[in-house]
């Protein structure tokens, strides 16, 4: 019988009598177990010496300067809500959703303690007895390191926290995974001193919130939303049996690719919850009858902007833009993000907007929408008729067109002339005002020449300023910009009430808009032909209805980190723009294009009563137009304009054309009526979400 086991053992090259093999592998087990004794002394107990305390020193080193970063969060995603806290995007690199102790359920932590680690609760981060047969089977047979109870679930946080959190580069990923006795016994040292410091529970909810999951879910919370569609918090037995057996091997055990390995490893958990008593052989009988009930095609959520909630693509991208811009790793840090959003405003713009124009024409429009409050200024909207993304042949854009300067916004841009006269007391709302039919500036030139200027249309031979914001005759604005003697008074005060983004963007030589319109004295200014962002369109509105008080427009509400911590990026504080005279001034002034001005149709169609401010603007050929205007509630900014900057644009249908004929007063102006109407029915019995968590 002797001679027959030394027979079925494998030598290799080597030939021995039987006597003499069974001499040899008696010796080599015996030096094995020496070995791992004395590795396993010199780990549990620190005054261990000669060679054993040499051999942990080598293998322990990583071990000993790496216990401080082992406090490192793993990488999770960012959830990006609206200002109900509804998720509208998720931002990340690997997809793991942290839930730590409590959310995760407890069928969850008893499967995976009786499959990976059934005397969890009792060692001390380590198995002894399990890791001293893992190193003689090593040393003897030349077997892995992993099974036989040689990784505790503490060792196997230590290494998935390794690979996953620490490593940086190749080299470090393959030391954190290698099969040796090295990587084991730095993961023995680093065990203990976890175990010192965190309690059970916590160790067990950060490795299930850490490991794979298969199918590229990190941690129990993604592999719950994938396999199943639900929440770690609320796994089944049968459900948390089969997350728990597809740690050990997620791609042998992947219940889609290799169903039967899967329900045999499902039920291999059952049974070992049954034997350590986390199951009655009833309960665990009822699970092994229940299918495996994945999800049919189990997929990861979309990632980033472009896999945002329909209809916020562009806000989404802003937010990311100005978070990065901040500092924060949103594809890592594990954020949550409230934006400032309010679904009900933006579903309402964007049906508005693609209302107006065919989302899959030639032809883009833009909706900017904030909340004109006298302290801050959260964006409610930022929409557009094409949908956010890449695919240009599907009508998807990922321009920045709600936010970056693209466009002119044409007469508009009066309202900046007016502020200045108003302020140097030259003019009151009321003021009589020339309008000649042509008028060549007294002050202002045009490279040299004359700059000249035309109405299109008959006005009266004089208007009031409040009658001229609403009907928009040219030469008044320059005659009056004459009066001003520079165009540098217009460009401080639209940089005072919101045009920031729009002066500060620079040119092809490096300037800036504002720059570059003092340097040149630009006296065309007032006419607005320079490319203009939408969302400064609407702040300008909501400064002046704010009393002249501007506030940065605000998308993030509130960031918080994994432990729930405050770290939004602070914002720059409201400023005093105008003085609260001037504001009323201007609101009186802007108060009459919707009743007989240039805006005045669009609004009688909607059937609009309400009291506003309001203003048009059209830039040359009809390139773009733009629609101004903002009540108590809501202040807007809508523009429309080929992509093709180089296509006028004309109405009825709206499409690109050779002699353009769109207005402000035309699409952008209906398409400002349009989403503003829902909005105020019943506007006083309806309170808007706080995104802030601090009104009454």
């Amino acid at each position: 019988m002797g001679s027959r086991d030394v027979e079925d053992f494998d030598h290799g090259d080597q030939r021995h009598e039987p006597d003499a093999g069974r001499g040899l592998l008696l010796l080599r087990g015996a030096v094995a177990t020496a070995l791992a004794g004395l590795l396993m002394a010199a780990l549990l107990a620190p005054v261990a010496i000669g060679a054993g305390t040499v051999l942990v020193r080598a293998a322990s080193g990583v071990g000993a300067t790496t216990i401080g970063v082992l406090d490192r969060a793993p990488d999770a995603a960012t959830v990006v809500t609206d200002a109900t806290g509804a998720p509208m995007a998720l931002l990340y690199r690997r997809f793991r959703l942290p839930v730590g102790p409590a959310g995760i359920a407890d069928t969850m932590k008893a499967a995976i303690v009786a499959i990976e680690d059934r005397r969890f609760y009792a060692h001390d981060g380590v198995d002894p007895q399990g890791l001293v047969r893992a190193l003689v089977s090593n040393a003897v047979h030349s077997t892995p390191l992993e099974g036989q109870g040689a990784s505790t679930i503490t060792m196997q946080y230590v290494k998935n926290q390794r690979l996953y959190t620490l490593a940086d580069t190749e080299e470090e990923r393959r030391a954190a995974t290698a099969d040796t006795v090295s990587r084991k016994l730095t993961e023995v040292r680093l065990a203990h001193r976890i175990e010192d410091r965190l309690d059970k529970d916590t160790i067990l909810a950060r490795y299930l919130d850490l490991v794979y999951f298969g199918r590229g879910a990190y941690g129990v919370e993604a592999a719950a939303r994938t396999w199943f569609g639900t929440s770690a918090s609320d796994l089944t037995v049968p459900q948390a049996a089969l997350l728990a057996g597809i740690v050990r091997a997620p791609a042998t055990y992947d219940p889609i690719e290799n169903p039967g390995a899967a329900l045999a490893r499902r039920d291999q958990v059952l049974t070992a919850m049954t034997e350590v008593g986390s199951l009655t052989p009833a309960q665990a009988a009822a699970a092994r009858a229940a299918p495996l009930g994945v999800a049919p095609d189990p997929a990861l959520p979309a990632e980033g902007c472009l896999g945002a909630r329909e209809g916020t693509g562009f806000f989404c991208r802003e937010v990311v833009d100005r978070l990065t811009a901040a500092g924060l790793d949103l594809a890592t840090g594990g954020y949550t993000v409230r934006t400032t959003l309010d679904p009900r405003v933006a579903a309402e713009a964007r049906a508005a907007a693609r209302d107006a124009i065919d989302p899959d024409g030639e032809v883009a429009e833009a909706v900017a929408v904030v909340a004109p409050r006298p302290d801050r200024r959260p964006i409610l909207a930022l929409v557009a008729n094409r949908p956010y993304g890449d695919d240009a042949a599907a009508g998807e854009t990922m321009l920045p067109i709600t936010t970056a300067p693209l466009r002119g916004a044409g007469s508009i841009y009066k309202i900046f002339t007016a502020a200045a006269a108003l302020e140097r007391e030259l003019v009151a709302p009321d003021s009589e005002l020339e309008v000649p039919q042509r008028y060549t500036s007294t002050a202002f030139d045009d490279a040299g020449d004359d700059y000249t200027v035309e109405n299109l249309g008959a006005f009266d031979d004089d208007l009031t300023l409040t009658e001229a914001l609403a009907r928009s005759p040219n030469t008044t604005f320059l005659a009056l910009l004459d009066r001003l003697g520079s165009v540098d008074p217009v460009v401080d005060v639209a940089r005072r009430l919101g045009l920031r983004t729009t002066l500060s963007a620079p040119g092809p030589d490096g300037r800036s808009l504002a720059e570059r319109v003092r340097a040149a004295e630009q006296a065309s200014f007032t006419l607005g032909p320079d490319p203009t962002s939408p969302l400064d369109l609407a702040n300008v509105a909501a400064t002046i209805t704010a009393g002249g008080t501007w506030c940065p427009p605000t998308l993030v509400a509130r960031v918080t980190d994994r432990a729930g911590r405050d770290v939004t990026p602070p914002a720059p504080p409201c400023e005093r723009a105008v003085a609260p005279e001037i504001a009323d001034q201007l609101r009186t002034a802007l108060s009459q294009d919707h009743v007989d001005g240039t805006a005045a149709d669009a609004a009688d169609e909607a059937g609009w009563q309400r009291p506003m401010i309001g203003k048009t603007g059209t830039t040359q050929r009809s390139a773009s137009a733009a629609f101004l205007g903002a009540t108590d509630r809501y202040a807007a900014a809508v523009m429309a304009f080929a992509l093709d900057d180089s296509e006028p644009v004309c109405v009825d249908p709206v499409r690109t054309c050779s002699d353009g004929d769109l207005t402000g007063g035309s699409v952008p102006a209906d398409t400002w009526f349009d989403l503003m109407t829902p909005l105020h029915r019943g506007s006083d019995t309806v309170t808007p979400p706080d995104p802030y968590g601090d009104e009454d």
